[in-house]
C-alpha cells in the first residue's frame, strides 16, 4: 500500500478521500458543502465532457445556456418538481450588502434591498427552459427541439462528499421536445444508450439499464431510466438518467404547437443528464492501494516518460530529456497525451509512486542502456507488469498497449460485479445477501409498500428494474405474492 494513502481495509471513506486530495483532483472549499476541482480533475471532467458533447452533437442535439436563477414562481408552476427539490434549494432573497453602521468593517444585508420575487438557484432547468421554449415552439416545424447545456447545479445536501455529493457540482443537462409521445420516448432510450455506452467504452465501468420504480424516479417524470454501476466498497452508484417527461412541463407552462392537421398540440419532453459524479464512480470502481487507475479513454494525461538521470552525467541526461521529447512529439501527433518528468532531484522510485497515485495509465522509462539496445521499458498501471517494446515501433505499440489497458480495466470492473452478484428467492437469503454488499436480484410484488419496508429494515433499494431480465414469474421476498418483475436491490451512494 502506498505510503500516501489510507488502507482502504481499514477506512474506506478516508482512502477514498485521500485519493481525491492527494490524487491532485480537487480540495475543500470554505463554502460549506463546495469542492475546488484542480487542474488534474478538471482536466479528467473536460475529457469526459469533449467525448459526451460530440455524441449529443452527433444526434442532433445543441448546446445553449439559461439563467443560473429561476423564478419561484415558475419552479411553483410544476408542483411534482418543485415538492421534489423543496428541500435542496438555494434561495436568493435580496440583492445588495450595506456597511454596518455600528461595525464599519462588517457588511449586513441592506432590508430596502429585497427582491420582489426570489430566485431559486438553479437545482435544475426544467422550469426556466420550459417557461423559455413556450416562445420558441408555434408549430410541428419547430420541432423537435434539442437542446443540451453544460453548467452547475446548486443542491443544499445536508451530508457531502467530494464529487459524489456536494452542494454544487457541474453537469449537463438534454431537454427536448416533440411532436410525439414516441418520438420523445425514442429520445429517452437513446440517451440512456448513450451514456450506458460512454460509461462501458469510455469510463469502462460495466452498468445495467433499468427503470426507476415509482417511489424512485424523478419527481416531474412519467419515466425514469437509469445505468446503475457497483463500486469496490458493494454499493451501487447511479451513473446516469434519462427521463420520459411525457406532457408535465409543456401542460404546466402551456407549450403547444400547430399540428400538421392545424390542430393544437402540447409538446412532448424529455431530459437526461450526468455530473461530475462519474469522476467519484471511477475511483470507487477502480482505485486501488497505490492511488487512482484512470482508463486512457478518458485521461488527461496517457504516458508520463521518466529519464533515468545520472547525477554525475549533464550529457547523458541532455540525451535522454532529448530523446524523450521526441517520442512526446511523436505520441502527440497520435493524440497520446505525454508527460515527461524532467526533475533531478527526486528518486526513481518516489516519481513512479507518485505518478501511480496519479493513475496515469502508462509509465515509459529511458535510461541509457535503453537506448543502446533500442528498447524501452513500460509499466501499465493497472497491472504493474512491466515489459519492453521495441524502440522503433514506439507509437503503435504504446497504442496497442493504451488499448489492452482499457479493456483490462473494464475487465477487472466486470469480473467484480459478476463476483457480487447474487438471486435470491427468500427475506432471509436477501438479508443475509445485502449485508455482504453488492447487487442482489429478487422478485418484488411492484408495490410501494413493500419497497419502503425493505428499505427500512435493510437500507437497501431497488437500484431498477433491468431492461434485460426475462419476463419470467416469482414470489417477492417479502409478501411471497406472484411477481414478473425481478428488480436489482443494492446499499447505494
Amino acid at each position: 500500500m502506498s505510503e500516501f494513502i489510507t488502507d482502504k481495509n481499514i477506512d474506506i471513506n478516508q482512502w477514498y478521500n485521500d485519493l481525491v486530495i492527494k490524487g491532485g483532483l480537487a480540495d475543500y472549499s470554505d463554502v460549506r458543502g463546495c469542492m475546488v476541482i484542480k487542474p488534474y480533475g478538471f482536466g479528467l471532467w473536460e475529457e469526459m465532457k469533449a467525448v459526451l458533447d460530440k455524441k449529443f452533437k452527433d444526434t442532433g442535439h445543441q448546446n445553449a445556456y439559461f439563467p443560473i436563477f429561476i423564478p419561484k414562481s415558475l419552479f411553483e408552476l410544476e408542483e411534482q418538481n418543485a415538492e421534489g427539490f423543496a428541500k435542496e434549494c438555494a434561495v436568493v432573497t435580496h440583492h445588495r450588502l450595506k456597511v454596518d453602521p455600528n461595525n464599519k468593517a462588517k457588511l449586513i444585508v441592506d432590508p430596502e434591498a429585497k427582491l420582489e420575487e426570489e430566485l431559486v438557484v438553479r437545482p435544475t432547468s426544467e422550469a426556466i427552459i420550459w417557461n423559455t421554449y413556450r416562445n420558441w415552439i408555434q408549430s410541428y416545424r419547430d420541432l423537435p427541439l434539442l437542446i443540451n447545456q453544460w453548467a452547475n447545479v446548486v443542491r443544499w445536501e445536508m451530508r457531502t462528499k467530494l464529487f459524489l455529493r456536494t452542494a454544487e457540482f457541474l453537469w449537463q443537462e438534454g431537454h427536448t421536445a416533440h411532436a410525439t409521445e414516441a418520438e420523445a420516448k425514442a429520445e429517452t432510450m437513446q440517451m440512456l444508450d448513450i451514456y450506458a455506452n460512454f460509461a462501458e467504452e469510455y469510463l469502462a465501468l460495466p452498468v445495467v439499464k433499468g427503470l426507476k420504480t415509482e417511489h424512485e424516479k424523478f419527481a416531474g417524470a412519467v419515466e425514469t431510466y437509469c445505468i446503475e454501476a457497483l463500486m469496490q466498497d458493494g454499493k451501487a452508484l447511479q451513473a446516469g438518467t434519462s427521463h420520459f417527461l411525457g406532457q408535465n412541463f409543456p401542460k404546466a407552462f402551456d407549450v403547444k404547437y400547430q399540428a400538421e392537421d392545424g390542430s393544437e398540440q402540447y409538446a412532448w419532453a424529455t431530459s437526461w443528464g450526468v455530473s461530475t459524479r462519474l469522476i467519484g464512480a471511477l475511483i470507487l470502481a477502480h482505485a486501488d492501494e497505490k492511488g487512482l487507475v484512470i482508463p486512457p479513454k478518458v485521461a488527461p494525461i496517457h504516458v508520463v516518460i521518466i529519464p533515468m538521470y545520472h547525477a554525475k552525467n549533464e550529457e547523458q541526461n541532455q540525451i535522454l530529456t532529448q530523446k524523450a521529447k521526441e517520442i512526446k512529439d511523436s505520441l502527440n501527433k497520435r493524440n497520446i497525451s505525454v508527460l515527461i518528468d524532467t526533475d533531478k532531484t527526486k528518486r526513481p522510485g518516489f516519481k513512479y509512486a507518485a505518478y501511480e497515485l496519479q493513475g496515469i495509465p502508462l509509465r515509459v522509462t529511458i535510461g541509457p542502456r535503453d537506448l543502446e539496445l533500442g528498447k524501452l521499458e513500460i509499466c501499465p498501471r493497472h497491472s504493474g507488469e512491466k515489459s519492453l517494446i521495441d524502440l522503433d515501433h514506439l507509437d503503435d505499440e504504446i497504442i496497442r498497449v493504451l488499448d489492452e489497458i482499457q479493456v483490462g480495466i473494464y475487465q477487472k470492473a466486470l469480473s467484480y460485479r459478476e463476483n457480487h452478484t447474487r438471486e435470491v428467492d427468500s427475506y432471509d437469503a436477501f438479508k443475509s445477501e445485502i449485508e455482504k454488499g453488492g447487487f442482489v436480484y429478487a422478485y418484488w410484488d411492484g408495490t410501494t409498500e413493500t419497497e419502503l419496508k425493505i428499505k427500512e429494515e435493510t437500507k437497501a433499494t431497488i437500484r431498477c428494474i433491468p431492461l434485460d431480465t426475462k419476463s419470467n414469474e416469482g414470489k417477492c421476498i417479502y409478501t411471497q405474492k406472484l411477481s414478473s418483475l425481478k428488480v436489482l436491490f443494492a446499499r447505494a451512494h
